[in-house]
């Protein structure tokens, strides 16, 4: 009889651990799948980016009370744009709570520099459904001086469309090739004598 109740809490103990550890991967899960993302996007690494995903993604920014839903092929597309850039993100902050991954992020690409000349610093929180990342959501701004890029990419569109007319229309749709033309907009504009 002693036997039997050793056995069955033993049993009982071992199975309780394994349940444990599920929790601790699951978390671990999202919490990584949340550092891989963030890598993901400062490699533009489309084929890792297509691991992470659901079947769609959804992109909100609360400033502007504005959202997108991207396919995971639209997704894809748009890194393609952002690559261009060449984008350096980081993590400053990062964790997991509540199935909800919470992070601070800091970006500097080409762009930024020359719309804003910092690096732009937001929090956001990154949604799962069986841990692939859902949607993404621009909480707030740390660092964005919304009024300097306006006034830059204003000042760039202007000057392109009255020197380098080729290039009008240099900010969407964001594709790679659209990009690039915006690239090479503000290289012309930086070089104007």
């Amino acid at each position: 009889m002693n036997k039997i109740i050793v056995l069955l809490l033993l049993t009982v103990g071992l199975i309780s651990c394994k349940t444990s550890e599920k929790g601790r991967v699951r978390e671990t899960n999202k919490l990584e799948t949340a550092k891989r993302y963030y890598k993901a996007l400062n490699t533009s690494d489309d084929s890792e980016m297509l691991t992470l995903l659901g079947d769609s993604i959804v992109i909100r920014e609360n400033a502007d009370n504005y959202e997108e839903r991207f396919s995971r092929k639209g997704y894809t597309i748009w890194l393609e744009w952002d690559s261009v850039f060449e984008p350096k993100y980081k993590i400053l902050e990062i964790e997991e709570e509540n199935e909800v991954v919470k992070a601070k992020i800091s970006k500097i690409d080409q762009r930024i520099f020359f719309l804003t000349e910092e690096p732009i610093v937001w929090y956001e929180i990154i949604r799962f459904d069986n841990n692939k990342i859902v949607k993404v959501e621009k909480i707030e701004y740390e660092v964005f001086n919304v009024a300097k890029f306006l006034k830059n990419r204003d000042r760039l569109v202007n000057w392109i469309d009255k020197n380098h007319s080729e290039l009008s229309g240099f900010l969407y749709p964001q594709t790679k090739s659209v990009g690039m033309k915006y690239l090479k907009a503000i290289e012309l504009y930086n070089n104007k004598k």
